[in-house]
């Protein structure tokens, strides 16, 4: 059965919705609960839905905007179910974020940004270019000084977060990132899984990370 996708203002969800993401994350170690989304419904404009039949698969959290001029995806919140269709889900709640980044921005590269807790979470910018951070790269001022306006955008305090690596530290809840895992984790790279060992979800840590979609990549899903 076909992944489907429905994208809406995050005003247009409804109790039940939240509800039903709630039971999903219930199975997943972020266990996100109603309480916590329905605050994501102020935080963020729009909300993605990925069902396979009347089940839910995945949903995220995001807003398209500019951050000093430069036309941005990001995604908060956002958690796929752990099927054996994961990485369709994952695919298809990207691909619908790069549609609506055209439509939003035509002609323009647009920087996508969100936050991880496993490599596996990377697999969510497959189809971007100039990762940041990416193994054997030692980012630019310029790139640390991005991962620093993400990080207030998303909440961090300047305290919590660590420029070099890109690493928030966590008040011991589960972090507010792309909850995704690798259906294959044997064939994770084995340089970006090394990026994560100081990265602990228990403790409430995450990786800062974006990438850009080109113009002319965008252009081909308008």
């Amino acid at each position: 059965m076909a992944i489907e996708i429905e994208t809406k203002d995050c005003t247009a969800l409804s109790d039940a919705e939240l509800a039903e993401m709630a039971d999903m994350c219930a199975e997943s170690p972020s266990r996100f609960e109603v309480g916590l989304l329905s605050k994501q419904t102020e935080a963020w404009v729009l909300v993605t839905l990925a069902r396979e039949g009347r089940s839910l698969r995945g949903f995220s959290f995001s807003t398209l905007e500019r951050i000093g001029g430069t036309p941005s995806v990001l995604i908060g919140l956002a958690s796929v179910r752990r099927t054996s269709k994961r990485d369709s889900v994952l695919r298809a709640i990207m691909t619908d974020q790069y549609r609506r980044a055209v439509l939003a921005f035509p002609d323009e590269d647009v920087l996508v940004g969100t936050r991880f807790t496993n490599a596996g979470g990377f697999e969510a910018f497959k189809a971007l270019e100039e990762i940041v951070p990416r193994p054997g790269h030692k980012a630019s001022g310029e790139e640390r000084a991005w991962g620093r306006r993400l990080a207030k955008r998303f909440g961090v305090d300047n305290g919590g977060y660590r420029d070099r690596d890109f690493v928030t530290t966590g008040d011991n809840t589960f972090p507010l990132v792309l909850d995704h895992e690798s259906l294959k984790p044997e064939n994770l790279d084995p340089e970006v899984v090394a990026m994560f060992v100081e990265v602990d979800d228990n403790r409430g840590d995450s990786l800062i990370a974006f990438s850009w979609a080109m113009a002319e990549q965008l252009a081909k899903l308008a």
